[in-house]
């Protein structure tokens, strides 16, 4: 299922077929700097360039015996390369491969997640222009409160996904680090100047110091920047499905000619994608504590890490490439309902107005307790099916000494709360 959406270039990104040619390319590049500086043979160097090849299938097999993965992989090069092979891996160990690698494929993941937010917050940005105007009621505690439109619900959305872009952008740059620095980071055996050369043709900074390991603090901050993505599109997923409850049905999930919602009850028309998007925010949070527990190695490294990242990183990676393509999907088909907003706006009666008669009443001299207490006994009235809150508001002898009834039946207005809409919509870049 999750194949048939993320991008062909993110699957195979995390592929072992992608991840060796990384490999090979920092082997190669440190042989050919190693050769740049006179330390091997320039003869040599062109030899690795020219034959080094690897299989996955052979590397597998010989992992079977050597219980090691990098070494299972430069045995298997080596016999593509011949006498000049024993150059490979000089000074180098195992991690200054493996992080270096993960750098790579951390920063051209964050592209392909950068393409998918853009994508995503067009498709927002579409919806909210569409309804721009459309009038609904905002909700506190799952309770009306005052008025709003469904274009600022979303136009809301397109800026919380602009911060997932900022801090997506800024993370990507912090985890675009190498090292080449060799067992415990003191490039005892391979000159810092390798390390500069090679992390340069791969798009990568040098780390300023490392241990044999970059330092996993800034893996945990790209899989908490993924997980804090990921509670996003939970919010915005959990938001369309309490709006699609049958008591409030103002937005629906698209639901398909020939599409079934439950095995039992041919009527149900469910948002499973919503749901979907809310279980697969949980296993990203989940990859990013275990981030957070990799941050703590012990001395100058230890292998507790990298069987987990080996998991975290390519999953999470990859679901939220997912789970951005859907939600991009469930917010193009949004099914919006706008006479349904306006049947829910009128359902109490124009109480959303209580403040806007509070306020006019505090302007106008009254002591803020007594006009308190004055409009909510006119909401009071209202709850319990008595009218309406301005018939209700004009019985209030407190409100009508201070107010007049036409001056209350404009300040029962929708233009009240929508009147800085257009003013909004500039502020996060919608005008």
């Amino acid at each position: 299922m999750i194949d048939r959406y993320t991008r062909p270039e993110m699957r195979k990104l995390w592929s072992d077929e992608r991840k060796l040619s990384i490999w090979l390319e920092i082997e190669i590049l440190a042989c050919e700097a190693m050769a740049e500086l006179g330390q091997i043979p320039q003869a040599d160097a062109e030899a690795i360039r020219n034959r080094a090849r690897f299989s996955v299938d052979e590397v597998r097999e010989i992992e079977k015996r050597t219980n090691h993965d990098v070494i299972a992989f430069l045995e298997n090069v080596a016999a593509s390369v011949g006498p000049a092979a024993r150059w490979m891996h000089q000074g180098l160990t195992s991690s200054d491969i493996l992080d270096t690698t993960l750098a790579v494929q951390m920063r051209d993941a964050s592209q392909i997640l950068m393409a998918d937010l853009a994508q995503l917050r067009t498709a927002i940005a579409a919806q909210a222009r569409r309804f721009k105007t459309t009038p609904m009621i905002g909700r506190s505690h799952g309770i009306h409160a005052e008025p709003i439109t469904f274009g600022l619900k979303l136009a809301l959305m397109y800026d919380e996904f602009g911060r997932a872009e900022e801090r997506l952008r800024a993370t990507a740059e912090r985890v675009r680090v190498g090292k080449l620095s060799g067992a415990v980071g003191t490039h005892a055996h391979l000159d810092p100047a390798i390390e500069r050369m090679v992390c340069e043709k791969l798009g990568l900074q040098p780390a300023k110091i490392a241990t044999q390991v970059v330092q996993r603090d800034r893996h945990a901050e790209f899989m908490t920047t993924l997980a804090l993505i990921a509670s996003s599109i939970d919010r915005w997923a959990t938001e369309f499905r309490h709006l699609q409850r049958t008591e409030v049905l103002e937005v629906e999930e698209f639901f398909g000619e020939g599409q079934k919602g439950s095995s039992a009850m041919p009527h149900k028309r469910n948002p499973i994608t919503g749901e979907r998007l809310t279980g697969l925010a949980r296993v990203i949070r989940g990859y990013a504590l275990t981030a957070l527990e990799n941050v703590a190695l012990w001395h100058e490294r230890d292998i507790s890490h990298s069987s987990a990242e080996r998991i975290i990183l390519p999953d999470a990676c990859t679901l939220l490439d997912y789970m951005l393509v859907k939600l991009r999907e469930l917010v193009a088909g949004l099914q919006v309902y706008p006479d349904r907003m306006q049947q829910n706006l009128e359902l109490t009666r124009g109480l959303y107005c209580s403040q806007s008669v509070l306020l006019a009443l505090t302007r106008a001299g009254l002591e803020r307790k007594t006009a308190y207490e004055a409009v909510q006994r006119a909401a009071m009235r209202t709850w319990k099916a008595s009218g309406t809150f301005a018939e209700n508001a004009k019985q209030e002898p407190e409100i009508t000494a201070k107010l007049s009834s036409g001056e209350i039946d404009a300040l029962c207005s929708l233009d009240v709360h929508l009147r800085h809409v257009d003013e909004m919509f500039s502020a996060v870049g919608l005008a």
